[in-house]
């Protein structure tokens, strides 16, 4: 009895991506990963050219785990939005959500043939630094990255 209420708890801990975007990103994304001119840039058709690389790829573990601060410009578009650190996320949660992210609005078609899913391992990686970054360095970090 006590292991069937257990595995139902952590089932219910286990959110899925689509639910952990609505109730933590969808209102300054939007709901199809848009984003919203000036503050918050789209995830639609950008975010699969920042996992193309490896910088890429810790920048948005970083994000999600320490937020993010300071200007960045995606096709051409300046955004100066501040996004708040959810690392009171599990690793799984934050995993899921960036698969998610990864695979909604047409994502999927763009990621590229070798892509692999972002694992709860590499965010608890991530997470374990001893010298966690500030959200103007994870903003700062981003300007380095060479996309579109």
């Amino acid at each position: 009895m006590l292991m069937g209420f257990l595995t139902l708890f952590s089932l219910a801990l286990a959110q899925s991506g689509p639910q952990l975007y609505q109730q933590n990103c969808a209102f300054c994304h939007g709901e199809n990963g848009q984003g919203r001119v000036g503050a918050f840039p789209p995830l639609a058709a950008h975010t699969t050219e920042l996992i193309k690389t490896p910088e890429g790829r810790a920048h948005l573990i970083n994000t999600l785990l320490f937020g993010m601060q300071g200007p960045v410009r995606v096709k051409g578009n300046t955004y100066n939005g501040v996004m708040p650190a959810f690392g009171q996320l599990t690793d799984e949660q934050i995993a899921n959500l960036l698969n998610h992210i990864l695979n909604a609005w047409g994502n999927d078609k763009l990621l590229p043939r070798d892509h692999r899913p972002i694992t709860p391992a590499e965010v608890a990686n991530a997470r374990s630094v001893s010298s966690r970054p500030t959200p103007q360095q994870v903003g700062s970090n981003r300007t380095r990255i060479n996309v579109p």
